[in-house]
């Protein structure tokens, strides 16, 4: 689902950055508060950052070849609240794309859009319903697949419009080529069958057993947890060793080839077998530790040492933002 630079059109890049800034100001203002009521929550939201880029390194194969992954942004938004998990998932899609170039930089607005704002805010409407209903526990494994899909819908959307947008004059797509008829269903596909009860069951077993083992660590409980780490820790841990996992389904994520890629898909589509313009030339950023791997070490090694990466500077990050807070809080 990590859309990548070059696949949107700069226009439409622009207006989801400008469509996710207020969705960021309110979130700091809610953390803000939130934070004020308890203190756990600066290291909840990195370790919120930490589990979702975790959780996205495990891709399972779905139909049609291609790969897709769970995010956990319902199961956030039900331990941190919707707005601490849309920065929690910023957090992750900003060092995917900065350092391991999983989504692009142009397109991270997109992205947010639809993993961090779309996502978390569908799936814990549906939680609250179900806990309204004295039912919570199917409230989250119903927010937990629906909040997925919707997020596939958009950015399915998103990418299916672009012929329509930005195209030359002889009707040539200049940005992702796949209309609607292809992008959508193609999407949706890949979730409705496969990812969404993933993100279903990861939904409801972890808040089910947070539930029972930690619940002053959720959103709804006013106290402060005993010690943060003590469960997740050793999750985060032991998803890292794991995280070679995630190799062993083959084939890229629908729509996010190379320009060797798109050319393969155009002709099995039977459409025009050319690399749109905009995608030939446009933004051309190579990350530090791209695919998260490194040159000359095995992937699997490689892998783990990209979760670790990825788990120490949320870590920095988590440090530096508590220390401002504690500076001006005194």
């Amino acid at each position: 689902m990590h859309i990548p630079d070059n696949y949107l059109s700069p226009t439409t890049c622009a207006a989801l950055v400008a469509a996710m800034a207020p969705v960021w100001t309110v979130s700091l203002k809610k953390v803000r508060v939130q934070i004020e009521a308890k203190k756990a929550t600066v290291p909840l939201i990195g370790v919120g950052a930490a589990f979702a880029f975790l959780i996205m390194m495990f891709n399972v194969p779905v139909p049609g070849g291609t790969t897709a992954h769970a995010v956990g942004a319902t199961l956030l938004a039900i331990l941190l609240g919707p707005w601490a998990a849309c920065l929690s998932i910023s957090i992750a899609l900003l060092l995917q794309a900065f350092v391991f170039g999983d989504g692009g930089i142009l397109a991270y607005g997109a992205n947010v859009f639809n993993m961090g704002f779309i996502m978390p805010f569908v799936g814990y409407s549906l939680f609250m319903l179900g806990k309204r209903f004295k039912h919570p526990k199917l409230g989250a494994f119903v927010g937990g697949y629906f909040g997925i899909n919707f997020a596939a819908l958009a950015a399915g959307v998103e990418l299916g419009i672009q012929p329509l947008i930005a195209h030359t004059a002889s009707g040539q797509p200049l940005y992702s080529p796949y209309p609607l008829s292809i992008s959508v269903p193609a999407m949706l596909s890949a979730h409705v069958l496969v990812v969404g009860w993933i993100e279903a069951v990861v939904t409801v077993l972890i808040y089910q057993f947070v539930q029972k083992s930690a619940p002053d660590e959720l959103y709804e409980t006013p106290n402060e947890p005993s010690r943060v780490g003590r469960i997740w820790l050793p999750l985060l841990g032991v998803m890292a060793f794991l995280s070679p996992l995630g190799l062993l389904a083959s084939g890229d994520a629908w729509g996010e080839w190379d320009t060797a890629g798109v050319v393969a898909q155009l002709k099995a589509n039977h459409m025009h077998a050319a690399v749109p313009r905009g995608m030939a030339h446009g933004m051309d950023f190579h990350a530090l530790l791209a695919d998260y791997g490194l040159s000359g070490i095995p992937a699997p090694v490689g892998y783990m040492l990209s979760a670790a990466t990825a788990l120490i500077l949320i870590g920095i990050v988590v440090k530096i933002v508590g220390a401002r807070h504690a500076k001006v809080v005194s």
